[in-house]
């Protein structure tokens, strides 16, 4: 059986792209590359009561899908991120060091500026932008494509509060 490194996560992005030197730029290649840090929160029971807990994950995203994306990656906003887990390593002062980033294969635009209003578009609703890398004819650049879902319009028959 082969092996699977995939991760799919909803979450709030916790700064603006672009607000340190850090979280865009490009590399040696000329491919632009953004940083982000998404907040995921999850509930969780402790004793009687259900609890918040929030979760922060490093996630990076290459070449034209990082362009298109970046006016559009603000605080709070929330994204859908599809993709795989990287594991870095490196050594500082004798010490072994890691860090295990996601690397963007698909994004999804969803909800607004952290609001939680329903003006935003889920993934499956048919409206929401979805940013996909594409191999650029075997040379390991990306190029975005903006694609609606293949599920097109599929309505929201779901009421808006799940009990659960």
């Amino acid at each position: 059986m082969t092996d699977l490194n995939h991760v799919t996560l909803i979450g709030r992005l916790t700064q603006d792209l672009g607000s340190d030197e850090r979280s865009f730029g490009y590399v040696g290649n000329g491919q632009a590359r953004a940083n982000v840090s998404i907040a995921v929160n999850r509930s969780k029971k402790s004793g009687d009561q259900w609890v918040e807990e929030a979760n922060f994950f490093n996630v990076t995203i290459w070449g034209k899908t990082a362009e298109n994306l970046k006016p559009y990656l603000t605080k709070g906003k929330q994204i859908c991120v599809e993709g795989y887990l990287k594991q870095d390593r490196w050594e500082k002062d004798g010490q072994k060091q890691s860090r295990v980033t996601i690397v963007a294969d698909q994004v999804w635009l969803l909800g607004g500026r952290g609001d939680n209003s329903q003006g935003g578009s889920s993934p499956m609703a048919g409206g929401a932008p979805r940013f996909q890398p594409a191999n650029n004819g075997g040379n390991g650049g990306f190029q975005s494509s903006y694609q609606s879902e293949p599920y097109g319009d599929t309505g929201n028959d779901f009421p808006e509060d799940i009990p659960f």
